[in-house]
Parts: C-alpha cells; sequence; structure tokens
C-alpha cells in the first residue's frame, strides 16, 4: 500500500511537471520584436573509440548499453527511437510487429520499469537509471521533440514516427 501511495506522488509530480515543462515551451515562443534570435542546440552523437574514454567523459551515459545508432529487430513497422542523456544521444531504428512503443522497446530490452496504476513507469532506458526517488531524475518521453501526454505503453507505433526518451534532471 505504501508503494501504490508513493507510486501515486511521483506519478502526480511527473504529471504536473510536464505540465510545467509545456507552459514552459508555449511562454518560449513569445517574445519581443527586438530579441535576438536564439541559436538551436542539437545533441551529438557518441563518436569515441574506446570504451574506457567513455565510461571516464561521460558521466550516466557509461552505464548505457548501446553508445552508437543501432538498428533493432525484423518486423514489418519502424520507428526511430533516440535516448537524450545530457550532450550525448543515440537513434535506434527499431522493426517490430508489435503495437505500442513500450512493447516494441520492452522486446528488446531497451526500457525497463515498474508496472503502476497509470501504466509502465520508466525508469531505465538503454542501460541508464533514471529514479526520482534516487537522484530526482526521470525520463521524460516525447516524439518529434513534442511532450507525449501517455506513455510507452500506452502510445501505439506510428510506422516512420521519431520518439525520444530525455534524461531529465528535475
Amino acid at each position: 500500500m505504501k508503494t501504490k501511495m508513493s507510486m501515486r506522488k511521483i506519478l502526480s509530480l511527473l504529471v504536473m511537471l510536464a505540465v510545467c515543462f509545456a507552459m514552459c515551451l508555449s511562454f518560449a515562443g513569445c517574445k519581443d520584436k527586438g530579441e535576438a534570435e536564439t541559436p538551436v542546440t542539437t545533441t551529438a552523437a557518441i563518436t569515441t573509440t574506446s570504451e574506457d574514454e567513455v565510461a571516464e567523459d561521460l558521466g550516466v551515459w557509461a552505464d548505457a548499453q548501446y553508445k552508437e545508432d543501432t538498428v533493432l529487430g525484423t518486423g514489418a513497422t519502424t520507428f526511430y527511437f533516440e535516448v537524450q542523456v545530457e550532450d550525448y544521444s543515440v537513434t535506434f531504428t527499431v522493426n517490430t510487429d508489435k503495437e505500442t512503443v513500450g512493447d516494441a522497446l520492452l522486446e528488446h530490452g531497451v526500457i525497463a520499469g515498474e508496472d503502476g496504476p497509470y501504466g509502465l513507469y520508466v525508469k531505465t532506458v538503454n542501460g541508464i537509471l533514471a529514479d526520482y526517488d534516487v537522484n530526482a531524475t526521470y525520463w521524460n518521453f516525447t516524439k518529434n521533440g513534442e511532450l507525449m501526454m501517455t506513455g510507452v505503453d500506452g502510445e501505439n507505433i506510428e510506422g516512420g514516427a521519431h520518439y525520444e526518451m530525455v534524461y531529465t534532471k528535475g
């Protein structure tokens, strides 16, 4: 019972953070005409050659299962799944016959988490743990950069779509 209560609090907090994030994004588009454009920054793919160098330089990314773009599966539907942690990212090309993003990623061991009252609470993505109770971090699920209002296990796969999990510090 205590676990369900804390999970509900965590999920409520995540929903609140998602709403705040969406509001911040909507206000970011409002600016004075006199303001200069802010340059857009993008995440870079990892291009190191040594596992030891990666472990030394990348902090939490050192725990990543995949450190380079990877193709997974042989199914009829293809989608793209990008994992973003700080300044690094890796993109999976996922070929699957599953119906939801969550089922396809679970099938290939890319994500792991706990079942809760609102579905799968994803804690690990590509071997990297984000646990709000441990270090005030969580995974933010987006599609084409837009915040999703469903979890991975509630999102039906759209062929060719680009989904993202962003490591977020609360």
